[in-house]
This record gives C-alpha cells, structure tokens and sequence, in this order.
C-alpha cells in the first residue's frame, strides 16, 4: 500500500478534527455515526493513517459539511492513499521520504525548482544519472545504482503526460560547470537541457555567476502546486541525508517569493539556452 505523503495527512487530519469540533463531535461519536471504531477517526486525525477519499466523504456527511469546494480540497488531500504507485515496485531501495516525494511530483500541476549543485532529476539523462549516483552513494551495488536511475528517468514521464507538469526551472551556473560522468556525459546532458527548454512545459533559466550571492546558495528546494487549489503547495527543501517538507502558508509563501527573485536575476530563456549551448560547444572542441 502507497502512503500519501504524510506532510499532506497531517493537513488533512487537522482540517477534519476542526471541522468535528465544529460540529460539537468527539471522536468516539463521529466513529459511532460512521459505523466505525473509534481509534479509526483518530488514526486519521493524527496522520497516522492513510485515507481513501469515500472515507472523507463519510465523515464530511457526518459533520454536516455542504461546502462543495471544501469537500473538493479535502477529498484531493487524501489523494489515492490505497492506490499503488509504480515507485512501489522499488520499495526495497527507496526510502520512504523519496516515496512520498515521487508521489508529490506525480500529483502536482506545478514545479518551480532551484537547483544550485546538480541537474534536476526531471531533466538528467540515464549517464548523468548514473554517474551522479554512483559519486554521491559510492556504497550502493550496481543493482542498486541501476534501480535508483530507472526511477529516476521513470520520474520524466510526468513532463510528458496528457497533462504534463509544468516545471519552472532555475539552475545556478555551478549546475553546468561542475562535470558530472566527463566530458562526454556532461556534453550529452547539456544537449538534453537544450532539447527540454524547447518543451512548452519546461521553463529553463541559468542564473549566472556574476549575479553574486543569493538566496539559492543555501539550499537546492522545490515549490510543488496541486490542481484547483494553492492550499496544497508544498516546499521540499534537500539537506546531505534527508528532505524537509514545509508547509506552513507563510513558509510556501516566502519561497515563493524567493523564486520569483531569482527568476528576475537569471538570464532569460533565450540567454539560459545560449549559454548552455556555448558550454557544451566547449567540450565538444
């Protein structure tokens, strides 16, 4: 069983206890109402628990909720918790943060992503990927390394999708520079960064060394939105050995903030992709 990430369960159960206070409910009379135990509501409540989106709409009656765009948004927080993800087939070797990350990604409509050390994962090629992992995780067998880049380019399908993510891309300079695999792998992933900018969904800024210091330095994160609402976006924020999910309104706001800062001091499109062609032109001379 798939978990929806637990940064969305934890919202989706404060918001359900609020609204069985509101209701003048304790737990054990909302379960009663809903012909179920009362551990089940508190389990829910908690974020302990995955939740189908029909067990929402049981508890939503029961609370005497009529708000069609309330029970639309409560009904998108629980997602398809029961539902398997094709990421469930490398469970073995990916952790559960990398899990609930996928099944974000999946879900949204929109990602804004500030990359200050390597290429996205959405945009890296299979050499790019294997070579990085193997840098950065040099105790991984080779099965291992091998099953961590397939999920890796299996993640690409969501910018090629009926209805593809859209990604809003800011790379710092160093993303290009630093060489990845050699020359060869770093040629081929630059070519592959040149083709993605060309996809009407893909937004691919360089934000070039001269721009000095800035916000991205500290950190590479991502700005996830969902479909219909802003009440869901989440910030994924990397560090050396974990993810931290934010998404408190005024920490999705200041990120957001944040982006469009860095936006305004990258290159432009045009310019971004000049660059990293003039780049690779190099190490192909």
């Amino acid at each position: 069983m798939e978990r929806v990430p637990a940064v969305r369960r934890r919202r989706l159960g404060e918001e359900l206890r609020r609204l069985r206070d509101l209701a003048g409910l304790t737990s054990g009379e909302a379960a009663g109402l809903a012909g179920w135990h009362q551990s089940k509501v508190s389990r829910i409540e908690t974020g302990r628990s995955s939740v189908r989106a029909e067990d929402v709409t049981v508890l939503l009656d029961v609370y005497g909720v009529r708000d069609r765009d309330l029970r639309d948004l409560l009904a998108t927080l629980a997602g398809n918790g029961y539902q398997r993800g094709w990421w469930h087939d490398f469970r073995d070797v990916l952790p559960v943060e990398y899990r609930d990350f996928i099944s974000l990604e999946t879900g949204a409509s929109r990602a804004r992503s500030m990359e200050n050390s390597v290429v996205p994962g959405l945009l890296q090629t299979p050499a790019y990927a294997e070579a990085l992992t193997r840098d950065v995780m040099p105790q991984l067998s080779s099965r291992e390394v091998d099953a961590l880049v397939r999920v890796r380019i299996a993640r690409q399908a969501v910018l090629r999708q009926d209805r593809p993510l859209e990604l809003d891309a800011v790379l710092d300079e160093a993303v290009l520079r630093r060489s990845v695999g050699g020359p060869g792998v770093m040629a081929g992933q630059l070519r592959a960064l040149e083709e993605a900018a060309e996809l009407p969904q893909v937004r691919l800024q360089v934000l070039p060394f001269t721009a000095g210091g800035h916000m991205g330095v500290t950190g590479s994160f991502v700005v996830f939105s969902f479909p219909n609402t802003s009440d869901l976006d989440v910030v994924v924020v990397d560090h050396l050995t974990s993810s931290l999910y934010v998404d408190r309104k005024e920490d999705i706001k200041a990120y957001g903030a944040a982006f469009d800062r860095l936006r305004d001091r990258a290159l432009s499109y045009g310019e971004s992709a000049a660059m990293i062609a003039a780049l690779r032109a190099e190490l192909s001379d």
